[in-house]
């Protein structure tokens, strides 16, 4: 059984995978035909991408982002404790920049271990929110890609907690991306 739904309720349910991808297409083309031109491409590819894990894996999010910053700008936000503190609008945030290190940031609501650092190009963490279950960590894998001035971040994070993608997938952009993307401007 393959199941779709919409931000706005509308859910398909059937046993042929291409019979629901075509239902929640005709829902989406008629409903909301308006919201799908005034979104970007690279919106449109997130929402797609959002489709697929809903029918295939759901324990994955993958995320694409684009900033207006070298990869040395971004990789030091995100592993210095003084300047991810700003990102994060001054929450508390105590960074070890070595793989092995530790790191805490909200405030100590998002805690973790550095696995690997390759500065400017990988940041890969062992990373959990504080309330999941007692050693429950999740994978969480940053990659740094330079295109002239820009920086195309490539992020996935994987094997959190089964029901916790549709929290965590937005908090990427909330907590994170968009934060990110003011303190670099």
């Amino acid at each position: 059984m393959t199941t779709l739904s919409c931000d706005c309720g509308f859910k398909v349910e059937e046993e042929n995978r291409y019979e629901v991808e075509a239902k929640m297409w005709h829902h989406a083309i008629h409903d909301h035909a308006d919201m799908l031109k005034s979104m970007t491409v690279e919106q449109l590819t997130q929402w797609l991408m959002g489709k697929d894990k809903q029918i295939g894996d759901s324990s994955a999010i993958h995320q694409e982002v684009v900033f207006a910053a070298s990869p040395n700008r971004i990789y030091e936000a995100l592993t210095d404790a003084a300047q991810f503190s700003k990102v994060s609008g001054g929450a508390p945030t105590e960074i070890t920049p070595d793989a092995g290190g530790s790191f805490s940031c909200f405030g100590g609501m998002i805690v973790g271990k550095n696995i690997e650092l390759e500065p400017n190009k990988r940041i890969v963490q062992a990373w959990r929110v504080a309330n999941w279950e007692e050693g429950v960590y999740s994978l969480v894998k940053f990659e740094l890609g330079g295109q002239g001035a820009e920086t195309r971040l490539i992020f996935s994070h994987t094997g959190f907690p089964e029901g916790q993608e549709a929290h965590l997938a937005p908090g990427w952009h909330t907590n994170y991306w968009e934060p990110l993307k003011k303190y670099l401007a």
